[in-house]
């Protein structure tokens, strides 16, 4: 694409009265984003096809790969920021892969204010957990692996954010679910020799990583489904095409609420939405720097991306527009409710991603006053929620990768470091002013109560709901973690003897890094609604809706439900006792701590199905289709001994069966006369 073959793409920033961003080539340093996914990819071929040979410097090799990536994607950032908001939209058009009747797919890259927000994202806290991963594995015997894996992961995201089509898109949304699967289950290789328990967890781990793998592929069928549906009505699936031809009434209404629901059902198995959110918990069975990886900077956040990226296909479809915003307002209700009943602290923080994500998704779902807002929150969500992923990996280290939040306590007075960041975070994901969870949730709750009739009071209070229960467990986790009595395993248990201790520098330094976002990012990227504006060529300007509710109310409320719940858990968990065995629960309690019987229940409506039809299809085919044939083989074969019975060999009998023929045959024409 040249200079002159410039095109208008007024229809990419979808909301009233956007600004109309000329969609150009690419220059400077943005003409050379295929590197942000050719170095990591590249780092990672490398270290895979070296095989052992690479063992000693393969982290390093990863490391570095990262640090690239994160520097380049941090220089076109500062150089669009520098550019006027109608000019920092620009595409980098790589190859043509194929064509087939009027279809013609171009393989190229999209680079605005959306996109770029994911790539520093992405590879800035990528990087820093690369760093976090140099110390935690550094008695991994499969370390280059390890890092070859999170090189993949970081190329595969960076190709889903920056694609310019849906099959772009499709391509690292892929590669997202690949790599997820393989770090997930990145602990699965148990010897032969190895104790029962250690085969038994490595098998259970293989477990997590196909559950993962399987029910990311259900909604991925929807992305399937959706590209069909473009390419049928628009005979393209390139962003330029489908949503201008969204805008402007291109395609009926019935065509993108289909095509808004089949993308809902791709976000709800990639971002763990309800009622795809199964594999959340069950993926904490990889190494916690992958945890944090998959659940602040790259896997879960692609389902919002989704969405917000298909604006206009849901602005043109309300019914499939207030599905996102409803399968939000239950995800996040039900995140909450499961992270108030779990001891294993690893699970807690995926419950906790499960219900942000919630919010994100609601905010999505609430049109243009609400996509710049839901990004808003997924970023600083990134910062605070690696940060506390990485802070539990901490606390791992020092417990002899214990998980169990009832053997903990008392920790706060050997890990100041690791305490202090994770209070940080902890008053981040709470939204306490100033730190940037604040600035970022409140907006999507305000957003929540905006609109007529019943909607926004029904949204609008599971919102708050989901702020006072988010108080509680977080609290809960904080509280049962740091504060307290010990109630550390000793030698008698069958755990082992514990000694905490604080984390090498490699992994406190991440953790201080991460904490400076959490605390001032979210205040200054809302001083004079920067990074609304920021947003505005891709989401559009939305102008600022009244809420049923006074914005002052609403956010008074907020906080009384915070502090509410931050009560409730220090009393409960930090002035109490602590039994150190799980205690019988009321039935919500039990019901929560089993993940709300998610995994009973997509058994009993997918799978058990799924096996009936097998063993039917199974029994036709060995008793009916196999019978058949069996038993006309068998027929044949009889009457093949039957005919060889009159095989005398004797000339007389031959005469005589022909003399009985004729004899017969003369009857049967004497008969026929009569």
């Amino acid at each position: 694409m040249t200079a002159s073959s410039l095109v208008l793409a007024g229809a990419i920033g979808h909301g009233a009265a956007a600004p109309t961003p000329l969609v150009g080539p690419a220059t400077g340093l943005a003409s050379m984003a295929w590197l942000l996914i050719a170095v990591p990819a590249a780092g990672a071929a490398i270290l895979l096809l070296a095989g052992r040979v690479s063992d000693r410097w393969g982290h390093l090799l990863g490391l570095l790969a990262s640090l690239a990536s994160a520097c380049l994607g941090l220089g076109i950032l500062a150089q669009v920021l520098g550019l006027p908001a109608e000019e920092r939209t620009m595409v980098v058009s790589l190859w043509r892969w194929f064509g087939a009747g009027d279809l013609d797919v171009r393989i190229g890259l999209r680079i605005d204010p959306l996109s770029l927000t994911f790539v520093a994202l992405v590879t800035f806290v990528g990087f820093l957990i690369h760093v976090y991963s140099v110390a935690y594995m550094a008695h991994d015997r499969n370390r280059r692996r390890f890092f070859a894996y999170l090189n993949l992961f970081i190329a595969a995201m960076l190709t889903l954010v920056l694609g310019d089509s849906y099959i772009v898109l499709f391509v690292g949304w892929e590669g997202v679910g690949l790599a997820s699967y393989l770090l997930i289950g990145f602990w699965n290789t148990a010897d032969a020799d190895a104790p029962q328990a250690e085969r038994f967890t490595s098998r259970q781990n293989a477990t997590a990583a196909k559950k993962a793998f399987i029910m990311n592929r259900i909604g991925d069928v929807g992305l399937l489904l959706a590209m069909m549906a473009m390419v049928s009505q628009v005979g393209s699936v390139s962003f330029l095409s489908v949503l201008p031809a969204a805008q402007y009434g291109a395609l009926s209404t019935g065509w993108l609420t289909a095509i808004g629901f089949f993308l809902l059902l791709a976000a709800c198995g990639k971002s763990a939405q309800f009622p795809l959110q199964a594999w959340l918990g069950d993926a904490m069975a990889g190494p916690t720097p992958v945890s944090a990886l998959i659940h602040a900077a790259t896997m879960v956040t692609a389902g919002v991306y989704l969405m917000v990226r298909s604006g206009a296909i849901f602005e043109s479809a309300p019914g499939a527009q207030l599905a996102v915003a409803v399968i939000g307002a239950i995800t996040l209700v039900l995140g909450a409710v499961i992270g108030s009943a779990k001891d294993d602290m690893k699970k807690v923080l995926a419950a906790s991603t499960m219900s942000q994500i919630g919010y994100m998704m609601l905010g999505a779902g609430l049109g243009p006053i609400g996509y710049a807002f839901a990004i808003f929150h997924l970023l600083t969500h990134g910062f605070f929620k690696a940060q506390l992923f990485l802070g539990a990996g901490s606390v791992m280290h020092a417990m002899s990768d214990q998980v169990d939040m009832r053997r903990f306590g008392a920790l706060a007075k050997v890990m100041r470091i690791t305490w202090i960041t994770m209070a940080i975070g902890w008053l981040a994901i709470l939204g306490i002013p100033p730190f940037s969870g604040f600035w970022s949730k409140d907006r999507i709750i305000e957003a929540a109560f905006v609109g007529e009739g019943a909607r926004p009071w029904i949204l609008g209070t599971i919102a708050l709901l989901g702020a006072g229960l988010t108080a509680f467990y977080m609290s809960r986790l904080f509280f049962m973690i740091f504060h307290g009595r010990a109630r550390w395993t000793t030698e008698k248990d069958i755990e082992g003897a514990v000694h905490p201790h604080e984390s090498s520098w490699l992994m406190t330094l991440p953790l201080i890094i991460l904490s400076v976002f959490s605390l001032g990012l979210g205040g200054l990227l809302s001083m004079n609604d920067v990074f609304v504006t920021w947003l505005e060529p891709v989401t559009g300007h939305a102008e600022h809706g009244e809420p049923v509710l006074p914005a002052t109310v609403i956010m008074g409320a907020t906080l009384a439900l915070v502090l509410i719940g931050v009560v409730v858990a220090w009393f409960m968990y930090a002035r109490r006792p602590v039994p150190t065995v799980v205690q019988t629960g009321s039935a919500l309690v039990r019901a929560a701590r089993n993940d709300m019987y998610q995994d009973v229940i997509n058994e009993g409506l997918a799978m058990r199905p799924g096996q009936g039809l097998v063993i039917a299809a199974s029994a036709s085919d060995r008793y009916v289709v196999d019978g058949a044939v069996e038993g006309l083989a068998k027929g044949a074969a009889g009457a093949g001994q039957l005919v060889r019975r009159t095989e005398s060999g004797y000339v007389r009998s031959y005469a005589g069966y022909m003399l009985a023929g004729t004899v017969l045959a003369l009857i049967a024409v004497l008969a026929s006369r009569f």
